[in-house]
């Protein structure tokens, strides 16, 4: 299987045996962390996590946004906590990606105190520092993602 499935960062790595170990807690099967590590490992076709972790850890990252990484940032100047759902290359501009943001609370997106207008999913393309073209009425970019 090694090979066939690109490998996502570090910190997406941890975040899945998290996931993995809390699916399968609500299944009734408790598992350390560490089993959750290594069996992630086995899924990537590698055979321990150690050898997991010095693959990824020795790699130059293809670009920094993977699928079901988590993310913080702004959006239109509000802060956001988000899930990437979707990530695709721009191919006609290399550098840019699109993605689709999963907010973990809705961003209220107006600023007046008698209005509001909430955005729970979001679609934006991105450049390679994590900041969009396209910008707010005060020159900021409408999205920036955090490091």
């Amino acid at each position: 299987m090694r090979g066939s499935i690109p490998l996502p960062s570090l910190d997406t790595l941890k975040d899945q045996a998290k996931r993995l170990r809390a699916g399968l807690a609500a299944d009734g099967q408790d598992i350390t962390h560490s089993k959750s590590l290594e069996l992630l490992a086995t899924q990537y076709g590698f055979r321990d996590w150690n050898t997991l972790h010095a693959v990824v850890g020795n790699r130059p990252p293809l670009n920094p946004w993977m699928l079901g990484s988590r993310v913080k940032g702004h959006y239109l100047g509000q802060p956001f906590e988000a899930t990437i759902l979707g990530v695709q290359a721009v191919t006609s501009q290399p550098g840019r990606y699109r993605l689709t943001l999963d907010f973990d609370e809705a961003v209220d997106v107006v600023t007046f105190d008698s209005f509001s207008a909430f955005r729970k999913r979001v679609h934006c393309t991105i450049d390679e520092t994590g900041r969009t073209v396209e910008k707010t009425s005060n020159g900021r970019p409408q999205v920036e993602l955090a490091w």
